[in-house]
């Protein structure tokens, strides 16, 4: 479905990326894991067309995405829930979901999204009519989860959604995580909560200063003594 080979991306002087080359298959759950400034955001950035790669190949189905708009690139599948939410804070919960739809002239399907979205998140319903920015970090990290669904996108890049919520509300949002795989959306998942990744993942790759490190089933990494020292705590 995805596929990554050799893309190198630099801020001025920077080299950031360095040959990085991974595959997402339909229907997988897959984690980049990393410390903070390992390169992960830039990643999904560059996969998505906010940065520029300086060489290498980003195709999904085939379909190169190094010479499409990044506005293009959701209509063809692919939705992005950003790093720190970014939702739109001076409009309701319910006009944010709309904006995700915007693609989209169906509108049975958009209400069906709409009623989708509603079911992982009861919470949203609730607080439908409310301003977005009046929300909690962890409703707003739901309300840009949420916004990205109704697109009916078949992959989802995730940065790091687990960010500053409480551990009740990321074991919440890892769950949706997993209903979104049991539901047939792929994920590509980036983290620094590691162990919670590594857990709903199908596999991974360690991200350390721009390079991958290492790759292999999210289980196998899982019981890794060197992932286990440095990113799990042990």
């Amino acid at each position: 479905m995805l596929r990554i080979e050799k893309v190198n991306v630099s801020y001025g002087s920077i080299h950031a990326l360095h040959d990085i080359s991974l595959t997402v298959n339909d229907g997988e759950v897959v984690s980049l894991i990393g410390a903070n400034g390992a390169g992960k955001t830039t990643t999904l950035h560059t996969i998505t067309g906010l940065k520029g790669a300086t060489d290498g190949v980003i195709e999904y189905d085939g379909k190169d995405l190094r010479r499409m708009d990044p506005s293009h690139i959701i209509r063809i599948g692919m939705a992005h829930v950003p790093e720190g939410r970014h939702v739109f804070t001076q409009m309701s919960v319910q006009e944010n979901l709309e904006m995700g739809s915007y693609i989209m002239n169906d509108k049975s399907q958009i209400k069906k999204n709409m009623d989708m979205v509603y079911e992982y998140f009861p919470r949203l319903l609730e607080r439908k009519k409310q301003l977005a920015g009046t929300l909690s970090g962890g409703e707003q990290q739901m309300l840009a989860t949420g916004r990205a669904l109704m697109s009916n996108p078949r992959i989802v890049l995730m940065d790091e959604p687990s960010m500053g919520l409480s551990p009740l509300l990321v074991k919440e949002i890892f769950h949706i995580i997993k209903t979104l795989h049991q539901n047939g959306i792929t994920v590509l998942l980036v983290e620094q909560n590691a162990k919670m990744a590594l857990a709903v993942s199908d596999r991974a790759y360690v991200l350390e200063t721009g390079r991958i490190s290492m790759s292999g089933k999210a289980s196998e990494l899982l019981a890794n003594d060197n992932i286990k020292k440095a990113y799990l705590g042990a």
